[in-house]
C-alpha cells in the first residue's frame, strides 16, 4: 500500500530526488503545451465538439478573470487558465490505471503555491510599480507590516497543504474501496472522485485569482476614482 500512496523515488542524487509524480507533472505540462499548440493551429469556423467544449471552458475562465480584474484580463488570464487546465488534468489523471495524480505530492503542490505567491507580487508590481506596491504593506498603519508578511506566508502554505491533503485523501479512499471491492468499484465513488477533483482545481485557481486581484486592487481603485472624477 505504501508504494501506491506515496511518491516513488526513481532517481536520487544527494538531497535531490526524481519522483514519479514529478515526471508525471513535467510530462503533463508538455502534453498540455502541445495540445494547446495543436488546437490553436487547427481552429475551424464551424467547430466540432472538441473545439466547442474547449472554447466554452476558455470563455468561462476568461469571464471569471474579468469579474475580478477587468483591466488586466489579457495579462492575468493566460496564467490563471494555464493553472486551471493543469490542475484539472493533474487531479483527474490519477483515475487512469498506472498513473498517479501529481497533486498528491506535497512538493508539487508547494511548487504551485510558490508560483502563485510569486505571481501575486509580479502582477502587483506591474500594475502599481515597486514603491507603490511595497507601500501597501504599510497600510492602513505601518505597525501592521509583520501581520501582512505572516499572512502572505500562511496563505501560501495553506494553499499547498489544502490541495495536497484533499487529493491525498481522495487517493486513499479510492485505494481502500479498490481493496475492498476489487475492480468492481462502484460508479458513484468514481463520480465523487471526479467531482472532488474538479472542485479542488476550481478552488485553487479561484484563490490564486483572488490573491492576484488583491495584489493589484489598490491600482484598480485609483483608476476607478480617476474615471469617476473625469
Amino acid at each position: 500500500m505504501e508504494a501506491e500512496i506515496f511518491p516513488q523515488v526513481l532517481w536520487r542524487l544527494g538531497p535531490l530526488q526524481l519522483t514519479d509524480t514529478l515526471v508525471t507533472a513535467v510530462a503533463l505540462t508538455l502534453v498540455l503545451w502541445l495540445a494547446g499548440w495543436w488546437l490553436s493551429r487547427h481552429l475551424q469556423l464551424h467547430p466540432g465538439p472538441l473545439q466547442t467544449a474547449v472554447e466554452a471552458a476558455v470563455l468561462a475562465m476568461e469571464d471569471a478573470v474579468r469579474d475580478l480584474v477587468p483591466r488586466y484580463v489579457e495579462q492575468v488570464a493566460p496564467f490563471i487558465m494555464g493553472l486551471w487546465w493543469f490542475l484539472l488534468v493533474a487531479n483527474l489523471i490519477g483515475l487512469i490505471p498506472g498513473l498517479q495524480s501529481p497533486t498528491r505530492d506535497l512538493s508539487i503542490t508547494s511548487a504551485l503555491a510558490l508560483l502563485v505567491f510569486l505571481s501575486v507580487h509580479w502582477f502587483g508590481i506591474r500594475a502599481q510599480g515597486v514603491r507603490a506596491y511595497l507601500r501597501h504593506y504599510l497600510q492602513p498603519f505601518p505597525f501592521l507590516l509583520p501581520f501582512h508578511l505572516v499572512s502572505e506566508i500562511t496563505r501560501t502554505v495553506a494553499l499547498a497543504v489544502r490541495l495536497f491533503g484533499n487529493m491525498m485523501s481522495l487517493d486513499l479512499v479510492a485505494l481502500i474501496v479498490l481493496m475492498l471491492a476489487g475492480f468492481l468499484v462502484p460508479v458513484p465513488v468514481l463520480m465523487l472522485h471526479v467531482v472532488e477533483a474538479l472542485v479542488q482545481a476550481y478552488i485553487f485557481g479561484m484563490l490564486a485569482l483572488v490573491y492576484i486581484a488583491g495584489g493589484i486592487q489598490a491600482h484598480e481603485a485609483k483608476m476607478l476614482q480617476k474615471g469617476e472624477t473625469q
